[in-house]
């Protein structure tokens, strides 16, 4: 290093030593420093890109999965009184024809019971044992010092979790206790003390030969219903199994008025939403081509031409039109309702099509969007799978019947399925995990059938380039490797610029130093010569 300011300075030669040495080592760090900025920003842009179209094939498929659950592109059951009773699709329904006839005699109504007035919800009730009698059993309900109150009481009776749910109503100074159980005749309840008791539990009292107890404000009782002039009963107001692939939830009821239900095809919805994936996809093979044109380096334009997961992500798109997407009908693929790919990967829309296919097959064209799911047999219903179970055609074999503790056996796909009761339940260790169906017989062969729809095909291309050891995440792993790689090809320059500039700084500090000496020198030699020659020049 520099021992003196003179050097430094050039002093003795005479040369701006620090500014040759900065110059010097300048020129040797400039293009290497060039060259690492611009893969530093080739690296940024890349990952940019990356996140970009990754986000982009994320938010296309959950719009699209947002539409459809919705509801709009479904067959929806109608009602001509919507006040009497509301009607909903079930989860993978396909409705294809209803008309049918419904009048409301009576609602379900769940039984409530309330105490008289107490001077509040601290008042002491009195200590023993209480018999709660419900659908789901016998319970004692025991109050002592602990909770001799009508809030301990309240709690006591909650802690049982026998399907009666207990209360405090506070009416200014006073309170009562108020008891209620589920809808329908079967969940009628009574609260029994034993004979005798006089120590004010008799007070809660409610039911059998019990008097001066609780009162009844509302008695359990089934719904009624007369679908098509025949008369059924229900537990409840919301009724799944009267009407095929339809939930009824009834909110008044009317004896004598009829209710008309029928079905409303979403022609119209349809139609908007395939323009509408149309103009999304077209935005998003848009911003994919971008990122794979041939463009300047360093930009985002190009950053991702010959990218494996962008190239695997604009193959899979591409297939979309002809991919099958349903099993059943005559329609199977977007392109036999007019969805075309053009040359540049765009997607194109004969409306014209659409509509005809609209008119002759509307079923068909609603299955391409939603996914739907098939029991071959009436001895198989599927009770989960619609968003678990991967879509496919899954074979059930040698299936028995459960019985009195004995579960239910069967194959699917070869492989043991686990049995529940008269459930059958994919093991982990199946291709059809998330598939549970109920065994209603014994049966040789059946298959269950489950298609993706445009939607879940699409979740399916996003979860495969998305998955941990995709394309994509490849692609990711890869450019945070590199960015690092170029942290450190950063570092080694540092080093090895600081370590010439170092060096060039010593070896002219040296030459300073020479140069110095050997002007001492002549002077010195000068002096001698003009004193030789008597001061004479």
């Amino acid at each position: 290093m520099v021992s003196s300011i003179s050097y430094s300075l050039g002093i003795g030669s005479g040369i701006d030593i620090k500014s040759l040495v900065d110059s010097l080592a300048e020129a040797d760090r400039g293009p290497k420093e060039a060259l690492i900025k611009r893969r530093e920003e080739a690296n940024a842009a890349k990952i940019s890109a990356l996140a970009e179209a990754s986000s982009a094939i994320d938010s296309f498929a959950g719009a699209l999965s947002g539409l459809i659950s919705g509801g709009t592109l479904f067959t929806q059951p109608s009602v001509s009184d919507s006040s009497l009773v509301g009607a909903t699709a079930l989860p993978g329904a396909r409705l294809t024809n209803l008309a049918a006839d419904l009048e409301v005699v009576q609602l379900a109504k769940a039984q409530t019971i309330q105490s008289a007035q107490l001077a509040g919800e601290a008042a002491p009730v009195g200590q023993g044992d209480l018999t709660l009698v419900t659908a789901a059993g016998s319970f004692v309900v025991t109050i002592d010092a602990s909770n001799d109150s009508l809030t301990g009481l309240a709690a006591a009776i909650n802690g049982k979790n026998a399907g009666v749910t207990a209360s405090v109503i506070t009416d200014g100074t006073s309170a009562r206790l108020v008891l209620k159980g589920a809808t329908g005749a079967a969940q009628a309840f009574t609260l029994g003390v034993p004979a005798g008791t006089a120590n004010g539990l008799d007070r809660f009292a409610f039911g059998g030969s019990a008097t001066g107890g609780m009162t009844a404000a509302q008695a359990a009782q089934d719904a009624i219903v007369r679908l098509d002039g025949v008369e059924v009963r229900r537990p409840s107001n919301s009724i799944k199994d009267l009407v095929p692939d339809v939930q009824l939830d009834l909110k008044r009821a009317l004896p004598g008025a009829t209710v008309t239900l029928g079905i409303t095809r979403p022609g119209a919805a349809i139609e908007q939403g395939v323009a509408d994936f149309v103009s999304a996809f077209n935005e998003l093979n848009t911003l994919l081509a971008k990122a794979t044109a041939a463009g300047g380096e360093g930009s985002d334009t190009g950053a991702l031409r010959g990218d494996v997961s962008i190239r695997e992500l604009q193959r899979r798109l591409k297939e979309l039109p002809s991919m099958r997407l349903a099993s059943q009908g005559g329609i199977h693929t977007l392109a036999e309702i007019g969805v075309a790919t053009n040359r540049d990967g765009s997607l194109s829309l004969n409306s014209v099509r659409l509509k005809a296919a609209l008119i002759t097959d509307p079923a068909g064209v609603e299955a391409l969007f939603n996914p739907t799911q098939y029991s071959s047999s009436p001895l198989l219903s599927i009770t989960t799978a619609m968003g678990r179970a991967k879509p496919g055609t899954y074979t059930f074999t040698n299936v028995v019947l459960g019985g009195t503790g004995v579960d239910a056996t069967g194959l699917i796909d070869g492989v043991a399925a686990t049995g529940s009761g008269n459930f059958l339940i994919a093991p982990g260790n199946s291709a059809a995990v998330g598939l549970a169906v109920e065994v209603k017989g014994g049966f040789a062969s059946a298959t269950v059938t489950i298609d993706p729809g445009l939607g879940g095909a699409l979740q399916g291309i996003r979860d495969a380039l998305r998955a941990r050891s995709g394309p994509i995440a490849t692609s990711q792993n890869r450019l945070t490797e590199e960015k690092a790689d170029i942290a450190d090809d950063r570092a080694k320059l540092e080093t090895r610029s600081s370590a010439y500039y170092d060096k060039l700084l010593t070896q002219f500090t040296a030459m300073e130093r020479r140069v110095s000496a050997f002007k001492a020198t002549q002077t010195y030699l000068e002096q001698q010569i003009k004193a030789w020659n008597g001061g004479n020049d």
